[in-house]
């Protein structure tokens, strides 16, 4: 592939990135918030008023620092630095464990970020203009 290519892929990488991990940070404050509501019909039941907010809280964090990590890899990428691309590649790895859009989207970024000419690209000196 040409360069000019591999540089519309990482590109369409950072974008995904940066998409999916803004929905994520949508997503945990929406699953805080439904728990946080539901805590109230549930605060008569000693159990369930102890479990509901660290269940509530641990899925919400884990959501945040996964997709955090991907907003932080995806503009990194915009930049071509070279830790972005590790960052994103461990980010992508993780995702794949998320079937069937993690799946896609994890293998399409680990692809378009082992490739030669990506690679190439993060150099340290090399030129992205």
């Amino acid at each position: 592939m040409q360069k000019r290519d591999m540089k519309q892929h990482v590109s369409f990488v950072g974008a995904l990135h940066v998409g999916f991990g803004i929905l994520g940070l949508l997503g945990a404050l929406a699953i805080y918030l439904m728990l946080r509501f539901a805590y109230g019909y549930v605060e008569h039941d000693p159990i369930a008023s102890q479990i509901l907010p660290f269940v509530g809280n641990s899925i919400s964090l884990v959501i945040i620092f996964f997709s955090s990590l991907g907003i932080i890899g995806g503009i990194g990428l915009f930049t071509y630095r070279p830790w972005a691309r590790i960052l994103v590649l461990i980010v992508s790895a993780i995702n794949c464990l998320n079937v069937p859009v993690g799946t896609a989207k994890g293998v399409y970024s680990i692809w378009v970020l082992m490739q030669r000419e990506t690679i190439d690209m993060f150099e340290p000196g090399e030129r992205t203009s």
